[in-house]
């Protein structure tokens, strides 16, 4: 399907109002500025309760305050000469980590050499820590709290990497996390002695031992999932282009969160204590903000340790399609 016709496919789509199950309470909205490129791609957390988010395409790291004010913790420069893969972006800004000691670590894509893992330390300019494949889509990024080591998930090239001080190795390659045609490995975390990625295309939810050894499937039929975090030994998911969260756990997947909750394409998801917090793009349509939303006792079920599978899910749009869409190149 031609570019130009995408617009419809993902229009129908995002008509498509899943309802919510009654498991959250006290949503609250921040609004973005899309007018200023405030379009967030992921998430990490302060201390304090401010949100760090990676703004898409403008380079920028910005910050929302407890009291919701919005600001701009740094600049990572955009190349001119910047083709990110697919997108055709000068720039993408990917996931970000938060190190105990304050230092940020961004994925940042530019199709250049400037392609890589990047350092952002509060009253410095971002330095790149590592170079990454011009030809990937650097996308979630990870931290292994006892090595310090840093994963990054690359969308097109069927990898992770993993950066330990400053040396880039392949941690893990392959099906499990290769596109099928748009987006393969997407959010990544590390948890529970593993890393665990998250495979748009796919619609999948991997785990990896972080001692070595092969990553098996531990959640299937998720739809377009991006980002994710753990509650517990529950896995709340950003379901992007269905505009749902959603809760993963041995009883199967429900959705906590929805388009009339004010979800517009969620990318990423991050959970402290008993808040969570969504960013939305707003890529194809809606308003790009930061959701907060209080869980309720019952949300999030058992932890699981074999394999789910969802059991609905929206009719399904190509992987082209939704590569060409889920990063806004409609047109």
């Amino acid at each position: 399907m031609r570019i130009k016709q995408i617009g419809v496919v993902l229009a129908a789509a995002a008509v498509f109002a899943w309802p919510a199950a009654p498991a959250l309470a006290a949503s609250r909205i921040i609004p973005l500025d899309p007018a200023t490129g405030q379009q967030p791609e992921n998430i990490t957390l302060e201390p304090d309760g401010s949100a760090d988010l990676t703004f898409a395409y403008t380079g920028e790291i910005g910050r929302v305050t407890p009291d919701g004010r919005v600001g701009v913790l740094a600049r990572i420069p955009v190349p001119a000469d910047g083709d990110v893969p697919v997108v055709h972006k000068k720039l993408f800004l990917g996931g970000i980590v938060r190190a105990p000691g304050g230092d940020l670590y961004v994925a940042v894509s530019t199709g250049t050499t400037a392609t890589g893992l990047y350092r952002v330390r509060p009253g410095s300019a971002p330095v790149r820590v590592a170079a990454l494949p011009p030809s990937g889509f650097q996308n979630g990024v990870a931290r292994d709290p006892r090595t310090g080591d840093i994963f990054v998930a690359d969308s097109f090239n069927s990898t992770v990497w993993r950066v330990s001080h400053s040396r880039t190795t392949a941690f893990a390659t392959g099906e499990l996390l290769a596109p099928v045609s748009g987006f393969g490995a997407n959010g990544i975390k590390v948890h529970d002695d593993a890393v665990w990625v998250s495979n748009l295309d796919r619609g999948t939810l991997a785990r990896f031992p972080l001692g070595g050894g092969p990553g098996r499937v531990v959640a299937t039929g998720l739809g377009p999932v991006d980002d994710f975090a753990f509650h517990g030994g529950t896995v709340v998911a950003a379901i992007n282009q269905e505009n749902r969260v959603v809760t993963v756990g041995r009883d199967g997947v429900r959705t906590i969160l929805s388009a009339s909750d004010g979800l517009a394409n969620p990318t990423a998801v991050a959970v402290r204590g008993e808040t969570v917090f969504v960013t939305d793009g707003a890529y194809f349509g809606g308003s790009p903000n930061l959701l907060q939303a209080t869980l309720a006792a019952n949300t999030c079920s058992a932890a699981f340790d074999g394999s789910v599978t969802a059991t609905t899910s929206l009719p399904a749009v190509s992987g082209t399609e939704f590569a060409n869409t889920r990063y806004g190149v409609v047109g």
